[in-house]
């Protein structure tokens, strides 16, 4: 089968050593694959070595990705190599979670619909009904999940259930406003994303806005992070920030803040989707 016209990203990180580029590339080569694109970082604090390439198989080449496969498993040991690889056909499968506030769901399903952000979304949760039009006028599957005190656990239950049974690869929290639970959390590691109303560190608490217009912020600001246990702590992704002054009033600030949310959110994804970030203990490493 000519697999020439079909692109492939290899994701790479392992401990720093000393030949880890030529192994790789090599093994492409031997595989009769073209690179397109090379990315790679060598943290010096955590030791740590990052590569992310995009390659496709020479032009009337019969490739053979299970043979490629089986050459990264056997090289990986060798240099304790974590390694995943990605058809770019394949679209990442996306569940949304979302509760009242529309601005984030609204940007995502524009962006996806002028093709701007490669996913296929599963389905759209939310602990209210006030979106259910929304996502029912594009066709996709709508999920009413209302969480209380005691039902919480169950909820959250189903909630990985329906992962399950929909295969979805990633969920994005896309102002969902309910804190998940520490097992939730961790069941979801690395494949959560969520947007916090603030630039972290930031204001906590109820009308973040309100707290910083209180305060005479002059910058206010968005951040996309991977979800963890410790509350809007875990990996950053993307951050926005927008300049501001004495002359703007609480709702001025509401009305920006949707703005700097919609951008930071959806640089994430679109990150995340074209396989560029990698977790690196408590912060990423992202190939733009």
């Amino acid at each position: 089968m000519d697999t020439s016209n079909e692109q492939y990203i290899l994701k790479i990180n392992c401990p720093a050593t000393s030949g880890i580029v030529a192994t790789i590339t090599s093994c492409l080569a031997s595989q009769q694959c073209y690179i397109s694109e090379l990315a790679q970082f060598d943290d010096e604090f955590t030791g740590q070595f990052f590569m992310r390439s995009v390659f496709r198989f020479n032009k009337g080449a019969t490739g053979d990705i299970d043979a490629l496969q089986r050459e990264l498993t056997a090289l990986a040991g060798g240099f304790d190599m974590q390694w995943q690889l990605f058809r770019s056909t394949q679209p990442t499968r996306v569940l949304l979670m979302v509760s009242k506030f529309d601005h984030c769901l609204t940007d995502l399903l524009y962006r996806h619909r002028k093709g701007e952000l490669e996913m296929q979304i599963t389905a759209i949760v939310s602990n209210h009904l006030d979106l259910r039009g929304m996502a029912e006028r594009e066709g996709i599957r709508f999920i009413y999940l209302p969480v209380t005190k005691d039902t919480k656990a169950q909820q959250e239950a189903e909630l990985m259930r329906i992962v399950q049974e929909t295969q979805t690869d990633l969920v994005v929290l896309a102002r969902y406003m309910q804190i998940l639970s520490d097992d939730l959390c961790r069941q979801l590691s690395g494949r959560a994303i969520n947007i916090h109303h603030s630039f972290l560190p930031g204001f906590k608490g109820a009308k973040p806005y309100h707290q910083a217009y209180d305060r005479g912020v002059k910058l206010i600001g968005a951040t996309a992070h991977y979800v963890t246990s410790d509350l809007d702590e875990g990996p950053i992704i993307e951050q926005e920030v927008q300049r501001v002054d004495h002359t703007y009033l609480p709702d001025s600030l509401v009305a920006i803040g949707r703005d700097t949310e919609t951008v930071a959110l959806s640089k994430a994804l679109k990150y995340h989707l074209e396989h560029r970030v990698f977790i690196n203990q408590d912060k990423t490493v992202i190939f733009r």
